[in-house]
């Protein structure tokens, strides 16, 4: 019995994380007891005394744990834990933890989440939006912009300057509109759904770039002088960090600055002579202040001890000698600002260093610590932008197109397309403002940077394919009239920039993460690289028993949870969520335990291990954006009629999460763990499904019935209010569809009850025959005459809408001509 007390109480011990001093005196009680119960017999008292002695050992610090378990453990630990370059090392210190903590502990307490401060605007934030933002929206035509200007117009350019655009994020103390993450979010957003363009122009200033960059790191000197320029739109900004052969391994940048004295406005000083080659740089043809990335190396020990000094930002004024920017690269059908800047031996003196001279060497933090924010911001917003717009468009334009008689909304199959784009907008909505709301906290978000980054343009990649499906020819002949055309020929410059999905999902998410956000590994990585072998030990005794302590408890709640289908797990009540709340603890513990056991066996490795690291990221993708559904519907005050969106979310997240962990389990590269691993993350089987039909059904009607769902889910979209503009076109015959759907009800009624066979469904939009056709109907008394105007009204208006755009020789002609250039490759190094 004594060891029997003793096993059930450690289990018990484990799986509510009680240890310590606590820990210690439960096991001897329950030894004692058990020991008691047994008549003190020989065996009970010294197989459980040895057994107990064995637990103690291991729950209370002593020297003789850290000597002979824990310094021998160190050794072999450290041939276990990944090798970490220079670069990775420096990602792993920049940047906080957030909520992602939470989903890696295995243990994610849902008060943290709801009770976290929810992104808010400001009065001053929501005038800009009601204000300036609205006016831009309305100077902008983003069919003259891409095919007649390639360029926003100068009037467009002039108000960004005048209205402060460019300096959304500079302090006000600089002249800058000091707006929170959010409310950049939000402007970067609703630009977005109506001219890509504009977005781009806006958002890039305001995120990695040299007045983020000066705003965290700059001299005081800097500050003065740069950052009003910059907030005025004075000085336009670039930063340049990617070059021809350093994409995606950013820190292989081949860029330098050589320490050295040079004329500096008359003057001999200490400074730098920089080489560079940079491409894909947004901003970089009509930039005044050229940020870079480059590697400085001091031959000389000018600035001391030491040649290779690291990665360093600094910023070149656009008219030094030798500088060469201007020409342009085009992505895709987009025409914001973009292209290529080099120089060689450039000469800047050590006060154009962002930060000073003391930042020599200290760039790549200052780039990952800005990188995080950015990518929280500018491309989550773009496709959160698209996603919106596509709700709004092609929510109304499947309301109003109608074949066989009837809405094509109707159409099974054309719900099939609709209900992933209003589940998918919402999702993405709901953590754009997760993430935004950690910014404003303080927090910088690393991992969730990435995680929002990678899932959001790929979901917009995937709500725009839908969406051009349902629009279907409509949305395929370019012209004024297309209204998702840019959008979907911004979609791969989403998933390309900022760090390519591709290396984003398979190496950055869950590589970093697993590491970053471990309660434990970090401690134990720096254990493991002390010089001081002694503290060394000390510092990793202090750690590894309650990582292991963790793993053991994160493994029994996902076997328990498992079996339990999380029904033992304390959950919120709010909002009637608890089958969901049970299903991500139970799936959170299993993710959990999945990492400890991947860093244990594949260790250093993990790095080539891409499918299983992208499947872990996945798994973490899912978790995060359910989490994200519960607090946006939690912060909206859990309106039920958002509860079909909400569900389907839910129900989808946990159906790729769930797929995730089955597909690397059956794929695991051990395969003597397959069948304990899924034994013990899918002990009853793999038993979720995702949305069924009947909610989907219900979540495609979300946004094409006039309702507060599809009024959430398109809220902060530019809607545009002129008839024969190609967005409102659609919402025009949305608008006037809907106030006459019984008019046109009983038109239909009239054509299918005559017996005449000239009158068909198809005759009430053609031009010539609809003023005959409504002038029929009154004459059979199936419509007033008072509502003769209004039905010939709706009937132009749906026949507007599904029109598209064809030219004729001279506009041909006029296009070519427009689209000539003198298109040569550019002569650079």
């Amino acid at each position: 019995m004594s060891v029997l007390f003793l096993i059930l109480s450690a289990v018990v011990l484990l799986y509510f994380g009680i240890g310590g001093v606590t820990a210690a005196g439960v096991l001897v009680v329950a030894t004692v007891l058990g020991a008691f119960q047994d008549g003190w017999h020989f065996a009970s008292v010294i197989i459980g005394g040895l057994l107990l002695a064995a637990s103690l050992l291991l729950v209370i610090p002593s020297q003789f744990r850290r000597e002979r378990l824990s310094r021998p453990l160190l050794d072999w630990v450290k041939e276990r834990l990944p090798k970490l370059s220079d670069t990775e090392s420096e990602a792993l210190k920049s940047g906080s933890v957030d909520w992602d903590g939470q989903l890696f502990s295995g243990r994610p307490e849902w008060s943290k989440l709801l009770d976290a401060p929810h992104a808010v605007l400001s009065d001053e934030e929501k005038a800009f939006l009601e204000g300036p933002v609205e006016t831009l929206c309305e100077m902008l035509d983003d069919w003259r912009i891409t095919h007649e200007l390639y360029d926003l117009p100068k009037e467009a350019w002039e108000f960004i300057r005048n209205e402060g655009f460019f300096g959304l994020v500079i302090p006000k103390e600089f002249g800058g509109k000091g707006f929170s993450a959010t409310a950049h979010s939000e402007i970067v957003m609703k630009i977005s759904t109506r001219s890509v363009s504009a977005a781009v122009t806006v958002m890039v200033p305001n995120s990695l770039g040299p007045g983020e960059l000066l705003a965290h790191y700059g001299t005081d000197e800097q500050k003065q002088h740069y950052l009003p320029r910059l907030a005025s739109g004075e000085e336009i900004p670039c930063f340049g960090l990617t070059s021809p052969v350093a994409g995606s391994d950013a820190g292989a940048i081949p860029d330098k600055g050589v320490v050295c004295r040079g004329q500096w406005n008359g003057e001999e000083v200490l400074g730098l002579k920089v080489t560079w080659n940079k491409r894909y740089i947004t901003l970089a043809p009509v930039a005044t202040l050229l940020g870079l990335a480059i590697k400085v190396f001091d031959p000389d020990n000018l600035l001391g001890e030491g040649r290779d000094r690291g990665v360093t930002c600094v910023m070149v004024p656009h008219d030094t000698e030798g500088v060469h920017h201007g020409a342009r690269h085009l992505p895709m059908n987009t025409v914001f600002m973009n292209g290529p800047t080099w120089g060689k031996d450039v000469f800047i003196p050590l006060d154009q260093v962002i930060g000073g001279p003391e930042m020599v060497g200290k760039g790549w933090t200052m780039l990952l610590e800005c990188l995080s924010i950015g990518r929280c911001i500018s491309l989550p917003a773009l496709g959160t932008g698209a996603g919106k717009l596509a709700s709004l468009t092609t929510g109304a334009y499947a309301c109003v197109r109608e074949q066989f008689g009837r809405s094509i909304s109707q159409f099974e199959g054309v719900q099939e397309a609709l209900e992933p784009i209003a589940g998918y907008t919402y999702m993405m909505d709901a953590a754009r403002l997760l993430t935004a709301g950690m910014l404003d906290r303080g927090v910088r978000p690393s991992v969730p940077s990435a995680v929002l980054k990678f899932r959001n343009t790929d979901l917009m990649r995937e709500v725009i394919n839908h969406s051009m499906d349902v629009v279907a020819g409509r949305g395929v002949i370019t012209g004024p009239r297309n209204f998702m055309a840019r959008a979907y020929d911004a979609v791969p410059i989403g998933i390309t920039v900022e760090g390519a999905n591709i290396l984003t999902r398979s190496l950055m998410i869950f590589g970093q993460g697993a590491i970053r956000c471990h309660p434990f590994i970090v401690d134990e990585i720096d254990a493991a690289g002390m010089d001081d072998q002694n503290e060394g030990v000390k510092a990793f005794d202090k750690v590894f028993y309650r990582h292991i302590a963790h793993t053991t408890r994160n493994a029994m709640r996902s076997f328990v949870l498992g079996v339990s289908q999380g029904w033992l797990e304390p959950v919120p009540a709010q909002g009637q969520l608890q089958t969901y709340y049970r299903q991500l603890a139970r799936l959170s513990s299993a993710f959990s335990v999945l990492t400890d056991v991947t860093l244990l066996t594949i260790g250093g490795g993990l790095k080539a291990r891409q499918r299983l690291s992208g499947r872990m990221a996945d798994a973490l993708v899912a978790l995060y954006y359910a989490s994200a559904v519960i607090k946006q519907w939690h912060e909206d005050g859990y309106p039920e009629a958002h509860r079909p969106v909400v569900e389907w979310a839910l129900q989808q997240s946990l159906a790729d999460l769930q797929a995730s962990l089955k597909k690397l389990i059956e794929e695991y590269p051990v395969r003597s763990l397959r069948i304990p691993l899924k034994l013990l993350v899918f002990p009853t089987g793999a038993r979720l499904k995702g949305p069924g039909d009947a909610l989907g059904a219900e979540v495609a009607q979300s946004i094409v019935k006039d309702t507060p769902v599809r009024q959430r889910i398109v809220q902060g979209v530019y809607l545009a209010k002129a008839s024969n503009d190609p967005v409102g076109r659609v919402l025009h015959a949305y608008r006037i569809a809907n106030e006459t759907r019984e008019l046109r009800d009983r038109l239909h009624d009239a054509i299918r009850n005559s017996d005449s066979d000239e009158l068909h469904d198809a005759s009430m939009l053609m031009a010539h025959q609809r003023e005959e056709l409504v002038d029929w109907a009154i004459k059979q008394g199936a419509i007033k005459s008072e509502e003769r105007d209004l039905l010939i009204e709706a009937l132009a208006a749906l026949y507007d809408v599904i029109r598209v755009d064809a030219f004729d020789g001279d506009a041909i002609a006029d296009l070519a001509e427009g689209s000539k250039g003198k298109l040569t490759e550019v002569a650079r190094p």
